[in-house]
């Protein structure tokens, strides 16, 4: 393709190179079908033929499509043509339940054919001892490296890292290396830069591969190298790591061990990974699901729902008991149980919006001592706004609508408190729970609604008994 060539009629259609998938980049429920007929029959050869040209995330999904058993029969009849990196793609529930049902030799077989990083991914959530019966029947040198990566911490980027790379001495010269890079066979499949390390394996510099092929056969990788080194210690959680590669737009960066020395490289792709994710995990957190995943079952989701579902039950209550210190004013002004949940509703949003903003200003480390007080006065004053605004308008609604002005006044006065109450308790509260150790994502929501709910409540009721003396 010459450089001014139209690059948009080189560009494949998705309907007609993958076949698999349809024009909204969904799988082709007709060629699914085909799939299942050919698995039903034992067809190998056409299973084959229709699943080689599929990327590893398309046979993820193929995976999570079919029954339980057309999996099975499907690896099964790939063999060994398989890609284990597929495993990697699917919700856990669906990667444990194949992995108790191959043989272990296969599951072996497999790991030992992918890169490091995802076998450990593929290990990582297996009992320990089917994971050791797997581990017993790979190679001396693969078992070793795998091992040594699951005994990082879980969501560390020792567990994320591969840990094929390349590493070289700095008194070789870009001849050497280029030289030993063409005659080994044992190197990664795919790599951005070169480690220089000392005798006792410390990194002591980088060379990007651009660089080292512009480079003349002659000069030294200690010429070469770059000295200032950004590495990532394994023991590091992966959402640290992530942001390393956010704030310095990396590539690849080395791993390092406790005593400095390299152990692995994270590449860009795990960051994918890393960073959605996190993101996912934070999302699910703030509607209190914990780890659950589309592939659950029934009983799965119940757990992981019910314990926040029990808190908000409680605060419930809560509110609900403060409704009850007025009831004979909602016996005596059936207006007040008409407008009352607007203003608990309209806290209640407000408050979560504030909330979202901490908990994710949190969880990026973009909230400081530096900013966080211009970030709380913000958020009051944003409340104290919103609060008048809503006030005006909730204040004229209900005086027309019931044709009693003191009390469109009095919701008005009542939407201003609940609004600064949001605005203050959304940022407050989940700092709070930061600074006791408590994650605000999952707890943040629950206490929030209550403070709007219960402020909301009692402001509004409060105000209108203390005006129309129904007490």
């Amino acid at each position: 393709m010459t450089a001014n060539e139209d690059i948009s009629t080189t560009e494949p259609n998705r309907p007609r190179d993958y076949p698999w998938r349809d024009e909204n980049d969904h799988l082709d429920a007709g060629w699914i079908a085909e799939l299942r007929a050919h698995l039903e029959f034992g067809n190998a050869d056409a299973v084959k033929e229709m699943m080689d040209p599929l990327y590893e995330a398309d046979t993820g999904d193929v995976l999570e499509a079919l029954s339980q058993d057309e999996r099975l029969q499907l690896i099964t009849l790939l063999g060994e043509d398989f890609d284990y990196a597929a495993l990697t793609q699917v919700d856990e529930a669906v990667r444990l339940a194949l992995i108790e049902q191959l043989p272990n030799a296969d599951i072996a077989r497999g790991v030992t054919s992918i890169d490091s990083d995802d076998a450990v991914y593929i290990l990582e959530d297996m009992e320990d001892p089917d994971r050791d019966a797997i581990l017993a029947l790979i190679p001396d040198f693969e078992r070793l490296s795998l091992r040594r990566s699951l005994d990082f911490p879980e969501e560390s980027a020792g567990r994320r890292m591969q840990t094929d790379f390349i590493a070289l001495p700095p008194f070789w010269t870009v001849g050497q290396a280029i030289d030993y890079m063409r005659a080994e066979d044992a190197l990664p499949m795919e790599f951005y830069q070169l480690y220089v390390v000392d005798p006792s394996f410390k990194l002591i510099g980088t060379i990007p591969l651009d660089k080292m092929l512009r480079a003349r056969r002659p000069t030294t990788i200690e010429q070469l190298m770059n000295d200032q080194v950004i590495e990532v210690h394994a023991t590091e959680d992966q959402e640290e790591a992530a942001r390393l590669f956010e704030r310095y737009d990396l590539i690849e960066v080395g791993v390092v061990d406790e005593s400095g020395r390299l152990v692995g490289v994270l590449t860009v792709d795990d960051i994918v990974d890393v960073i959605h994710e996190e993101a996912d995990e934070d999302i699910r957190r703030l509607a209190g699901i914990g780890d659950e995943e589309v592939s659950d079952n029934v009983w799965d989701a119940v757990r992981s729902r019910v314990t926040w579902l029990l808190v908000n039950l409680v605060t419930a209550i809560l509110a609900s008991m403060v409704i009850g210190l007025f009831d004979a004013s909602l016996e005596q002004m059936v207006a007040l149980a008409v407008l009352m949940p607007i203003v608990a509703s309209m806290g209640g949003n407000a408050g979560t919006q504030t909330m979202t903003v901490t908990v994710r200003a949190l969880s990026t480390h973009d909230l400081d001592r530096f900013n966080m007080r211009r970030l709380i006065g913000r958020e009051t004053l944003v409340g104290i706004i919103n609060g008048v605004i809503f006030a005006v308008i909730i204040g004229v609604v209900a005086a027309l609508w019931f044709a009693n002005l003191a009390l469109g006044l009095i919701i008005g006065m009542a939407m201003i408190i609940n609004m600064f109450a949001a605005g203050v308790s959304g940022i407050l509260i989940p700092l709070a729970l930061d600074k006791l150790g408590i994650d605000p994502a999952v707890a943040s929501t629950a206490f929030v609604t209550t403070v709007t709910d219960v402020v909301g409540f009692f402001a509004f009721l409060g105000l209108a008994a203390w005006y129309f003396g129904l007490f």
